[in-house]
């Protein structure tokens, strides 16, 4: 009901056309939006997971409200370096993709370069040479796709008993027992991925046949050696996709994320996004240590000239958002009138 009254309040001000005057105010052209995305869906991956995944043609839709709106789409070490300087253009985006799964080279990649967008990738390495889905995410893919259903037997994966997959917290109680399983003995990629085919035998559902869509993989060497040659901005995201506490550990999912990257398209990385947003105080101080020069959060907001460069927010844009939630956020009306809970779907 909440969001139903600030979504009629965004109307009544787009009608009054403070969307324009905002837009185009030095409020805003003082200020830098850094758009986030995540998945561009191959299939369902956008009803499994609303939140995070967008279908392509509604992507698209918001590409030609970027080029129609004559928003000044910047790369992000410029736009960075300019919003410090004071000399930003006006009306300022950056696009930002989070993990660099295989969706964002088939389905986000082509739009982008249609429209010759510059955009940044920030690109977890872990499971770039082992070419198989991601293990947490296709076992609750998996079980999200048998949802509503018991399953009479789970044995064969290791699961005893029946597996109760009729709501989201029975299948998260199913997927905290795989994550157990998993976390034994240290398994490897391969071994967790044996593991997801065990279970989607166990689901009756052709594992094969997921793989070869490559849902829920990152881009190979190839794929992304691809899109830098093509001008994508690729940095750094962590190696395993975690932000461990401990600063031996936090500092080597950056060196190992950095030299993989480099190793791969032959770039220097040095600005950083928080894996499933989660960051702390002590971060800031090893992110210096590793040299990384910017970091930015899933906290929602317009960057500003004296933001902390290791805290930037940013909007995240998904299936869910209505199209006058994007133009809220892009034109800076809901950051200038202090709407930010409403980017909470």
């Amino acid at each position: 009901m909440l969001r139903g009254v600030k979504l009629a309040a965004l109307g009544v001000l787009r009608q009054c056309g403070i969307f324009s005057l905002v837009k185009d105010s030095n409020w805003r052209q003082q200020r830098l939006l850094i758009l986030c995305y995540h998945g561009t869906s191959l299939e369902d991956e956008h009803q499994w997971r609303p939140a995070l995944y967008i279908q392509p043609q509604k992507l698209e839709q918001r590409l030609e409200s970027l080029k129609k709106g004559r928003f000044s789409v910047l790369p992000l070490g410029e736009a960075l370096q300019r919003l410090q300087a004071g000399t930003l253009p006006p009306r300022s985006v950056v696009l930002t993709f989070d993990d660099g799964t295989y969706d964002f080279f088939r389905q986000a990649y082509p739009l982008i370069k249609h429209y010759g967008f510059p955009v940044t990738v920030y690109q977890t390495t872990y499971y770039i040479p082992v070419e198989r889905p991601v293990f947490n995410l296709i076992c609750s893919y998996l079980l999200w796709t048998r949802r509503g259903e018991v399953i009479p037997d789970g044995g064969e994966a290791g699961l005893n008993g029946p597996l109760d997959l009729r709501t989201d917290s029975s299948r998260r109680g199913v997927m905290r027992r795989l994550i157990e399983i998993s976390e034994r003995g240290n398994q490897t990629a391969l071994q967790k991925d044996e593991i997801a085919a065990r279970l989607a035998r166990v689901l009756k559902i052709d594992y094969d046949k997921i793989k070869a869509k490559r849902i829920l993989q990152l881009m190979n060497g190839r794929e992304l050696q691809e899109i830098v040659r093509n001008g994508v901005d690729v940095q750094l995201h962590t190696h395993r996709h975690r932000t461990p506490e401990d600063e031996t550990l936090f500092r080597k999912e950056i060196r190992e994320n950095r030299s993989c990257i480099r190793e791969l398209v032959a770039t220097e990385p040095v600005h950083f996004c928080y894996p499933s947003g989660v960051y702390r105080p002590s971060f800031l101080p090893w992110l210096k240590l590793e040299g990384v020069v910017s970091a930015t959060t899933c906290d929602t907001g317009l960057a500003a000239p004296k933001s902390e460069h290791l805290l930037l927010p940013r909007f995240i844009d998904h299936q869910n958002r209505r199209q006058i939630e994007f133009d809220a956020w892009v034109t800076g009306v809901n950051g200038l009138f202090g709407l930010q809970r409403t980017a909470h779907a």
